[in-house]
């Protein structure tokens, strides 16, 4: 039977109405009681990724760059403090950033990621970035030599003042290099890398990095080199970045 004017205005006045009802009522039952904290939707499990997304194969090398540029801060500091004031430069906080630059910058870093996977990939992609490679893993292998210096030097409890300028300019030599290094690796090597990798094989490479990682360390390598660098870098007065800022230039 058809229905009046009056009779469909009033059916979907009703329908308003309890369309309305629901709403607020969903609403009611997302949204926070009086004094409880809002959490976003978004609020990542114990275990899932950020908000922002994984951190992709590439974005994770550049971040492990961030662990071994505060290492090379500390070793020229240290170099500093050498030729300044023997005792500020204590052989115990050497030991540990050199053990640390070992551990996680070229037994992991260097020698399972980088030499195993980028460098083959970007020598074999041919261009530019195809002539770095070789130069890359020499440096490398000075660097370890470097190390192997360091950690010797540093073994004991104090330094002799016959020690200071050859471990101070072993420092600085291992600076130079992998300043450079790092920036060409950063800009040339991992950019011709990503391109010789389809979307699907980056994200598999981000998955087979993160099992090395867990294989490597048992744990979060990163997140533990972070750690282990911030304590250092407190040992030795270094933490506060504040301190570091740039004095204004003089008057012209």
């Amino acid at each position: 039977m058809p229905l009046s004017a009056n009779t469909r205005r009033d059916f979907f006045r009703l329908s308003t109405v309890m369309g309305a009802g629901l709403i607020l009522a969903g609403c009611d039952r997302s949204a926070p009681r009086s004094g409880q904290p809002v959490e976003s939707q978004a609020t990542p499990q114990k275990g899932e990724p950020a908000q922002g997304g994984e951190v992709t194969a590439v974005e994770d090398l550049m971040r492990e760059h961030g662990v071994l540029r505060r290492i090379l801060f500390v070793y020229s500091e240290m170099a500093a403090r050498l030729r300044a004031r023997l005792s500020s430069a204590p052989p115990g906080a050497l030991q540990r950033a050199a053990t640390l630059f070992r551990a996680f910058g070229e037994e992991y870093h260097e020698k399972k990621l980088e030499e195993a996977f980028l460098f083959p990939a970007v020598t074999k992609s041919g261009g530019l970035a195809a002539g770095y490679p070789e130069i890359l893993a020499a440096q490398h292998q000075r660097g370890r030599e470097i190390t192997d210096y360091i950690l010797g030097a540093t073994r004991g409890t104090s330094l002799g003042h016959a020690q200071a300028e050859p471990l101070a300019r072993a420092l600085e030599s291992l600076v130079r290099m992998y300043r450079p290094h790092a920036a060409a690796e950063d800009t040339i090597v991992f950019p011709a890398w990503k391109r010789t990798l389809s979307g699907r094989e980056l994200d598999e490479m981000g998955d087979r990095f993160e099992e090395i990682e867990q294989l490597q360390f048992g744990k979060d390598g990163f997140e533990d080199a972070v750690q282990q660098i911030g304590e250092i870098e407190r040992s030795l007065a270094l933490a506060d970045l504040a301190q570091f800022t740039a004095l204004p230039p003089p008057r012209l």
